[in-house]
């Protein structure tokens, strides 16, 4: 939202995305290292992922509804932009023989389609694909796939480095 009020990086979504995965980390490191500091007994790698997901997950969800409603309410130009910009690239793309050929070549069942049929295809996938229900599914399936990989990885680095068992 700061992005947006101060008119920083108005076109691209790239400092936002870097936000959200370095907010992930944040809240998974921060919700186990204070739950190590409560536990009492010695737990196993485990209950530790488990722990460190449910700090992840609520970050997860708070970001994908506020996703939904930024796109939604608060910023649909941007849908509108890029729409506009990705119907400018079909259109060069459509219209220029060697890329519609290689785009052909790629997609099977362009093949027996027609410019037209190719072009509208392209174009209601856009719309579709720019949607704030689509970013904000999207944002939840990479959002979770990304804190689990972080659970992961924080939990072998707290039980290996600094919560390490002193013998």
């Amino acid at each position: 939202m700061s992005f947006f009020y101060f008119g920083l990086f108005e076109d691209s979504i790239k400092a936002g995305v870097l936000t959200n995965i370095l907010g992930v980390l944040i809240a998974i490191s921060i919700g186990l290292f204070l739950q190590k500091l409560r536990d009492t007994e010695e737990t196993n790698a485990l209950l530790d992922m488990k722990n460190a997901m449910s700090a992840g997950v609520p970050y997860v969800v708070m970001v994908s509804i506020f996703i939904y409603f930024f796109y939604a309410k608060i910023n649909p130009e941007f849908d509108r932009h890029q729409i506009a910009e990705n119907e400018v690239a079909i259109e060069k793309m459509v219209n220029d023989p060697a890329q519609l050929k290689k785009f052909r070549s790629e997609m099977e069942d362009a093949e027996v389609m027609t410019k037209e049929e190719i072009e509208k295809k392209l174009k209601d996938s856009n719309i579709q694909g720019a949607s704030p229900g689509f970013r904000s599914t999207l944002s939840v399936l990479a959002l979770l796939v990304l804190a689990t990989l972080y659970s992961i990885l924080v939990t072998i680095i707290y039980r290996q480095v600094v919560f390490k068992p002193r013998t």
